[in-house]
């Protein structure tokens, strides 16, 4: 049962470049702030499809930032063609302007991130990222498409990698709503994610990649990366490959089946379903309040508590299959 909580207040959020992005503040129930949580959406996701999540972490006592990125949702701009806006715009202006908001905002109390899919991953590419007190990524890897699950790896290929550019290079956009796959796209977010390499940093200029290497190294905050077996995209090949730019954070990585979460399926948008309040929503309450691990008791587990000041560059590994 969801606990109801004050309506959140719509919020501008100005970025270095003058784009205003549109968000909205959850006020912590109960007078006494445990931390505020900035919630970062997949790509093509809506930042109201977290609503409810933020809801619930807002009924728990947290401040909660949700926002849509550039291109998407209440932050699109009048002509999607034209704009030029990019992946990793999201991370180095967005996620950068949200962070700085968020953190005034915070005063001394922990500076947290939820990220679903790349917005598990862009963290790293802000400047300001450093802030950050702990992190929760849920399902996060940067789409490089031998990672997908060998299942649908020619399918996901297919459509995402062949299908998309095609008709983004015809339009000038990506029209995922008239598909009825995800958001409509700018061409530089679609075209990023289809031609995404290996090395996430190959798709930036070289002369500023080991500047974008540093950034995520100076990511100390510890980060507990949660995915589900039945996840095509966040494989926990996918995971690991975008866990290891944050070379500095200790990380905790658990793989769940849909049936730890007493489902029959969970894919890669179902942790953030409201039917999941009274499970897995409730056992992320742990990390985010006190930095342990909600799943002890499912097999071997090297992640500790991990408050700010966990051994830096040691991975915590926690797998469950």
């Amino acid at each position: 049962m969801l606990h109801r909580t004050a309506t959140p207040r719509p919020v501008a959020i100005p970025c270095c470049d003058g784009v205003m992005l549109g968000g909205h503040f959850w006020k912590a129930a109960g007078g006494e702030c445990g931390g505020t949580v900035i919630v970062n959406p997949a790509t093509g996701v809506l930042a109201r499809y977290y609503g409810r999540y933020a809801a619930f972490l807002a009924a728990h006592g947290f401040d909660v930032w949700t926002y849509d990125y550039r291109g998407i949702g209440e932050s699109r701009p009048a002509d999607l063609r034209r704009c030029g806006y990019r992946w990793r715009d999201w991370g180095e202006k967005d996620f950068e302007a949200v962070l700085r908001l968020a953190g005034a905002r915070a005063g001394k109390t922990p500076l947290l991130v939820v990220g679903h899919s790349i917005g598990g991953f862009l963290p790293g590419l802000a400047e300001s990222a450093p802030a950050i007190h702990r992190m929760l990524t849920v399902g996060a890897q940067y789409a490089y498409w031998p990672d997908y699950a060998p299942r649908q790896r020619t399918r996901l290929f297919l459509k995402w990698h062949v299908a998309m550019p095609l008709v983004t290079a015809a339009l000038g956009y990506f029209p995922g709503r008239r598909l009825g796959w995800l958001e409509d796209l700018p061409a530089g977010v679609a075209n990023e994610w289809s031609f995404r390499g290996a090395r996430m940093e190959d798709s930036h200029p070289r002369a500023e990649r080991q500047a974008l290497l540093g950034r995520f190294a100076a990511v100390a905050a510890p980060i507990l990366a949660v995915t589900v077996s039945d996840d095509d995209f966040a494989t926990p090949r996918a995971v690991r490959r975008a866990l290891d730019y944050y070379r500095t954070a200790a990380k905790c990585e658990a793989t769940l089946t849909p049936a730890d979460l007493g489902m029959d399926a969970v894919g890669h948008f179902g942790l953030f379903h409201d039917r999941h309040a009274s499970g897995f929503w409730l056992d992320t309450l742990m990390w985010l309040r006190h930095g342990t691990n909600p799943w002890p008791d499912k097999g071997f587990d090297q992640c500790p508590t991990a408050g700010r000041g966990a051994p830096a560059g040691r991975p915590y590994i926690t797998r469950y299959y």
